[in-house]
């Protein structure tokens, strides 16, 4: 019998939706749809454009029965009870202290019994790429997600870790204290248009258009890439030891950029000491809806 989710990945700029079978773990053809917006438009229109596109992915399945959504949202959020704490961060301005599982019973006309369960971004990614290797649930995998922020996660055989000695405070590395602020001023799409800027004072509009300039030879958008992959190397080598991480997984947006990051972030990790499995994932969004839909997994 196929039992089947809506898996659903919101970020600072996109969502993306597509329908799983939670039974097999495995994606319906023709399910995925992603569109980008600003996610700091008002409140009644994000929503309307995050049902259209959770509308047009079941369509498009054929799938009659959905048994619930599962989401993968960004914090600080309260996953348990679906609460927005998003705050100052150029993202969900309207969002702070709303109740998300509402908004999506409201807007999608779901009863209060209709599961829908949240998750951190970065863990849904991470738990996708456990189920997508199944090696790694035998594993300890650290992940981060590159993109508007700095996600990260913990997990040990399958299962995610956010509290003990071994791994930081929620299992989040984006608030660690770092050179002169914190670790996500440095490592995400915002530290990178602040580097070049502080270098060239051009504003640039996005991180795509650095990684244009970087592809187009641009050395100064090359150095910058550079640094934050030495950046990343430092922020994560102090818990990946900590954790004893058999491997470290990176995704998000600023994944595709890798070839100019990852060769001085390996460089960091060698001088480090550390002996690990490094990897760059080839299909976060697939990740981060699968990760969501192992939250109603029912094999």
């Amino acid at each position: 019998m196929k039992e089947y989710a809506v898996g659903i990945d919101i970020g600072g700029t996109h969502i993306t939706a597509a329908i799983i079978d939670i039974v097999s773990m495995k994606l319906i053809d023709f399910s995925l749809h992603k569109e980008s917006f600003d996610s700091n438009l008002p409140v009644n229109q994000v929503m309307s454009i995050w049902e259209k596109v959770i509308r047009i992915s079941v369509e498009n399945s054929k799938v009659k029965e959905i048994k619930g959504l599962a989401v993968c949202m960004p914090g600080p959020f309260d996953y348990t009870n679906g609460l927005c704490w998003i705050k100052d961060q150029s993202k969900y301005e309207h969002f702070y202290g709303l109740n998300v599982r509402y908004l999506f019973q409201g807007s999608l006309n779901l009863s209060s019994e209709f599961p829908i369960l949240f998750e951190n971004d970065a863990v849904c990614f991470g738990k996708g790429e456990v189920f997508k290797d199944a090696t790694n649930l035998s594993k300890k995998v650290m992940a981060v997600t590159l993109g508007t922020g700095l996600g990260a996660c913990f997990i040990d055989k399958g299962i995610s870790i956010v509290l003990g000695e071994l791994v930081p405070a929620d299992g989040e590395i984006y608030n660690i204290p770092f050179k002169e602020s914190i670790a996500e001023d440095y490592v995400s799409a915002r530290g990178l248009l602040s580097a070049y800027k502080s270098i060239t004072g051009k504003n640039l509009h996005n991180g795509l258009e650095l990684f244009n300039l970087a592809v187009a030879e641009d050395q100064v958008a090359i150095k910058v890439f550079e640094e934050m992959g030495e950046n990343l190397a430092e922020v994560t080598i102090p818990w990946l030891k900590k954790f004893e991480a058999d491997s470290f997984i990176i995704g998000g947006k600023i994944a595709n950029a890798s070839r100019f990051f990852l060769e001085s972030f390996n460089k960091k990790i060698k001088e480090s000491g550390l002996e690990i499995t490094v990897s760059v994932s080839t299909d976060n969004e697939v990740a981060a809806l699968l990760g969501a839909a192992s939250m109603l997994y029912t094999a």
